[in-house]
């Protein structure tokens, strides 16, 4: 070949391969979805690697970055879910000079971090991957197709691209390709991190990223065409920092509720909508304040048209803690029901879960005029209300829930046989009709149709039963503390706390504003400290959780709360973001609108109060707390709770913690 041919051959190949770079490196920017145009024209997108190509997966940050980190993660793995405040410290610090890779990960003895694997890709094909990221990383022992599919609908996703996307080859594919680059580059556990090319291993701490990351951009900065440092520093990393200690990852699967077991749930004297003989009962655990409840609702009038007599409804109240309005919409329903039988009670439901119903429908006034239209006697409807007359029947359906496990709404038992969620009809009716074929037998075989239920759930599970005779995780960590070990958390003089100041038995409480399973503790820390008064002092300790996005600024603000008013003010704040957690869930400005309209009805000093969360005045506090329980040793989500420093994990029920209390204060004597 020629001097002449051949350099016209490598210009041709430079500026193919350039294109393609720009191509590949260019088109997602840290907006995702849509195309770094300017980025691309300018030539300061990074051509993509061969090595570790980027290719189509999502991005946060500039094309333009000189650091990029390709994460290796699995959504259901703690470790992953702790790394993720890191992550985002180091984008804060770096700015536009780092952006971050996602590539999926997930590990063979998670069952549901494939699923959701896919589920983040399918929302990643419309934009929406770190929305989706945020609600899995949330919630990440809620990881269900049924939730998959109710956040993508939170987010603003085509629900039918979204499922023909989930179950789509392409995106099966795209799973199977980061699996098989990590394996490529001996990635082995989660999260695993490659920096321009060179490995970090584990949930490491922000030294070991800040001393890794400006290594690589020292280098990075040395290199030209800048566009090219990627693609260049991935093929020649700087050295790999020394291998840290790995987190020991868990060994055995989490345990997953056993989808065929009968469950005993007794009707009891709840409202039942059927014939008493029906071949099917359909127990309905729900809230009247829960936006799923209320889309199900067409669902179940579909199947009572289809079913007929061979079906009936049995409703069990479970209004959730962080819905104010459910408890009193559940008492004046069943209010109803006791002045006019079971058919004042559906009649009241209707009104409540009317289609398009108005934003007030389960205020005061509202359930008011209901039972004023529906012809109740409003002096004893009132007085109902006023007096808490049903909320102990109410609990008892609570607590039933609890007893066999049925977390969140809507929850379904169908002749005994759980089904979780607003399903679509057709899961519906293939479990109506499974347990119809069951029913019929029993029928055929001399059962009268008014003992099928019975016959069918009497000797029914009362517990939760899971796969393979398995057990349930501990919420919040993928294996149980040891129950023996005491921890040692440092304490903090400075903490807002109920009960006796110089208690023997001192309950340390980790937890987060905007963590539903922090919400949902909350009723059992009440009973605490109401049934142990000054023989126990609960001590509440921040730990905003890093992909909760309010959390932070909800705890500042609650700090700003006592620095102004003291103790009592503190547990006054407290309340009211407890009461009203999905007000600030939401866009960064509505929750500081949010948490300066309760400063200022608290009665709060409010320039003191705006420059204390504008300066983030507290924030070093709260991170004190966070670095109290990550030092602990504990492996530990929110909430979680140390009893005279042993570990109770999770929104355990009042028995569980009453458990520990009792045997805490023994010890103490």
């Amino acid at each position: 070949m020629s001097k002449g041919a051949a350099s016209i051959s490598i210009i041709l190949a430079a500026v193919f391969g350039f294109f393609i770079g720009v191509v590949a490196g260019g088109k997602w920017t840290g907006t995702e979805g849509t195309p770094a145009t300017e980025a691309s024209a300018s030539g300061d997108a990074q051509a993509d690697s061969t090595r570790i190509p980027v290719g189509n997966s999502p991005v946060q940050g500039p094309n333009s970055a000189l650091v990029t980190i390709v994460e290796f993660s699995d959504f259901e793995c703690p470790f992953c879910s702790r790394v993720e405040d890191t992550i985002r410290q180091v984008r804060e610090r770096y700015g536009n000079k780092v952006r971050v890779v996602w590539k999926n990960a997930p590990l063979p003895f998670h069952q549901n971090a494939e699923p959701a694997a896919k589920a983040s890709i399918a929302a990643h094909r419309q934009g929406k991957f770190w929305q989706m990221h945020r609600l899995m990383f949330q919630n990440q022992r809620e990881l269900t197709q049924a939730n998959f599919e109710r956040w993508a609908q939170e987010i603003g996703c085509d629900m039918n691209r979204f499922r023909a996307d989930m179950n789509s080859p392409e995106v099966a594919r795209q799973v199977a390709d980061d699996k098989a680059l990590a394996e490529r580059l001996n990635a082995q556990g989660t999260p695993n991190f490659f920096i321009n090319g060179t490995n970090l291993v584990g949930a490491q701490p922000l030294e070991r990223f800040t001393a890794l990351i400006d290594q690589v951009l020292a280098r990075a900065e040395t290199i030209t065409p800048r566009n090219r440092v990627y693609a260049q520093m991935t093929e020649n990393p700087v050295a790999s920092p020394e291998e840290p200690q790995r987190p020991q990852q868990p060994q055995q699967p989490r345990q997953e509720l056993d989808p065929n077991t009968v469950y005993k749930v007794p009707v009891g004297n709840s409202p039942v909508l059927g014939a008493n003989d029906a071949l099917v009962t359909v127990v309905v655990f729900s809230d009247f304040e829960c936006p799923f409840c209320a889309r199900v609702e067409p669902t179940l009038a579909q199947l009572r048209e289809r079913f007929g007599r061979d079906i009936r409804f049995v409703w069990k109240h479970m209004p959730l803690p962080f819905h104010q309005k459910a408890g009193p919409a559940s008492e004046a329903a069943q209010e109803a029901m006791a002045q006019q039988g079971h058919a004042g009670f559906w009649r009241f439901h209707d009104a409540l879960f009317v289609e398009n119903r108005a934003a007030d429908i389960l205020e005061r006034p509202s359930l008011e005029r209901i039972a004023q239209a529906q012809g109740l006697n409003m002096e004893r409807f009132r007085a109902a209300l006023d007096n808490g007359t049903h909320r102990a029947f109410i609990e008892a359906d609570k607590t039933l829930a609890q007893q066999i496990a049925a977390n969140g709404t809507p929850h379904f038992f169908i002749n005994g046989k759980r089904l979780v969620g607003a399903q679509p009809l057709d899961r519906f009716v293939a479990a109506v009709e499974a347990a119809l074929t069951e029913a019929r037998a029993k029928v055929a075989s001399g059962t009268p149709r008014a003992r099928v239920y019975e016959e069918i759930t009497g000797n029914g599970a009362t517990a939760p039963v899971y796969q393979n005779g398995g057990q349930a995780a501990a919420p919040q960590q993928e294996q149980g503390p040891d129950p023996n070990r005491r921890y040692t958390i440092a304490p903090n003089p400075r903490a807002p706390f109920r009960g006796g100041a110089n208690a023997r038995v001192v309950l340390e409480h980790f937890s987060d504003y905007q963590c539903p399973f922090c919400t949902r503790v909350n009723p059992a820390l009440e009973q605490i400290a109401q049934t142990y008064g000054d023989r126990v002092k609960i001590v509440w300790r921040d730990f905003p959780l890093p992909f909760h996005s309010n959390a932070m600024m909800a705890h500042m603000a609650a700090r700003e709360a006592m620095a102004q008013q003291g103790n009592a003010g503190y547990w006054r704040y407290h309340d009211a973001l407890f009461g009203a957690q999905q007000e600030f869930s939401g866009e960064a400005a509505a929750a500081r609108a949010f948490f300066e309209r309760t400063a200022q009805a608290q009665g709060l000093n409010m320039e003191r109060f705006r420059a204390a969360l504008d300066n983030r005045t507290h924030e070093a506090a709260i991170r004190q707390d966070m670095q109290a329980l990550e030092r602990s040793g504990a492996e530990a989500g929110t909430p979680a709770s140390f009893i005279n420093g042993r570990f109770v994990s999770g929104a355990q029920p009042f028995p569980e913690f009453q458990r520990q209390i009792d045997a805490a204060l023994a010890e103490a004597r």
